[in-house]
C-alpha cells in the first residue's frame, strides 16, 4: 500500500503535464476561460502534491523517482510555458516577431530560475520572483491590458526573477504559515470566482485578490529584510510550489 500511495502521488503531480497540453490546445482555440480554469486546477495540484509527498514518504518509498524534478518539469510547463502561449495566441502580446521575442524572455528567465540550486532556500522561500506567469497572465486577461502595458509587466517581472528577494512559499514557509495558507487558499477561491464571471467581473472580487498580492509582497519583503539569506538545501521529499498557489514555476 505504501508503494501504491507513493506512485499515486507521482501520478497526481504528473497529471499537470496533461493540463499543460490542454492549456496550449485551448489557447489556440481562443478558449481563454477554459485555460484559466486549467491554471486553477494546476495550482491546486501544485499546492497539495508536496504535502502529500511528505505525508506518504514518497522519497523513501519510491527513491528511483526524483519527485522534485518531476514537479519542476510540470511547473515550468503550467506556470511559465502555457501562460506565455495563452498571451501570444490570444493577441495579448504584439503581433509578429516582437510578440514571439517578448513571450520568450520570461521563458528563458524561468529556465534559469528552475535550474538554480538556490531557487528554494533551506528556510523554505523562493529566491527571486517565483515564475508565477500564470497569475500574470490571469491579470492581463482580467484587466484587458493593452500591448504596451502587458510588455511592461512582463519585463518588470522578468527582472524580478533575478532580484534576490525571498518570496513566501505558502505551503512551506514557517513564519505566518497558517495566515499564509489561509490567504493563498482564499486567493484560489477568488481566482475561480473571477474566472466564472468573466468578462463582467465584480470589482470587489478583483480588489480582494489585489489585497492578497499586496500582503504577499509586503510579507516577502519584510521577511527578506529580517531573515538573512541562507543557502539552498535539497528537500528530502519534494519541493511543492503553491501561489499564490501552485509550485511555480521554479
Amino acid at each position: 500500500m505504501e508503494r501504491l500511495a507513493a506512485w499515486a502521488v507521482h501520478a497526481f503531480t504528473a497529471s499537470g503535464v496533461v493540463l499543460g497540453l490542454l492549456m496550449v490546445h485551448f489557447s489556440y482555440q481562443g478558449e481563454v476561460r477554459t485555460v484559466l480554469w486549467l491554471f486553477l486546477v494546476a495550482m491546486v495540484i501544485d499546492g497539495t502534491d508536496g504535502m502529500l509527498a511528505r505525508h506518504f514518504r514518497v522519497k523513501e518509498v519510491v527513491p528511483q523517482i526524483d519527485g522534485a524534478l518531476l514537479d519542476n518539469i510540470v511547473d515550468y510547463l503550467t506556470y511559465a510555458f502555457a501562460p506565455m502561449i495563452l498571451l501570444w495566441a490570444t493577441g495579448a502580446l504584439p503581433d509578429g516577431n516582437w510578440g514571439g521575442v517578448l513571450a520568450s524572455i520570461p521563458l528563458v528567465a524561468s529556465c534559469y530560475q528552475f535550474c538554480r540550486s538556490d531557487a528554494k532556500t533551506d528556510d523554505h522561500f523562493f529566491l527571486g520572483f517565483p515564475s508565477y506567469w500564470n497569475v500574470v497572465a490571469f491579470y492581463v486577461v482580467v484587466f484587458e491590458l493593452g500591448h504596451a502595458a502587458t510588455t511592461a509587466v512582463i519585463l518588470v517581472f522578468t527582472i524580478l526573477v533575478f532580484v534576490p528577494i525571498k518570496y513566501v512559499y505558502p505551503s512551506r514557509t514557517e513564519k505566518l504559515w497558517y495566515t499564509n495558507m489561509a490567504a493563498a487558499t482564499a486567493f484560489l477561491v477568488l481566482f475561480g470566482a473571477i474566472t466564472s464571471q468573466l468578462p463582467d467581473v465584480p470589482v470587489v472580487l478583483v480588489a480582494l485578490t489585489l489585497v492578497y498580492l499586496a500582503y504577499y509582497t509586503a510579507v516577502s519583503i519584510w521577511l527578506t529584510l529580517v531573515n538573512p539569506r541562507r543557502t539552498a538545501k535539497a528537500d528530502p521529499v519534494r519541493n511543492a510550489v503553491a501561489p499564490a498557489g501552485v509550485d511555480p514555476a521554479p
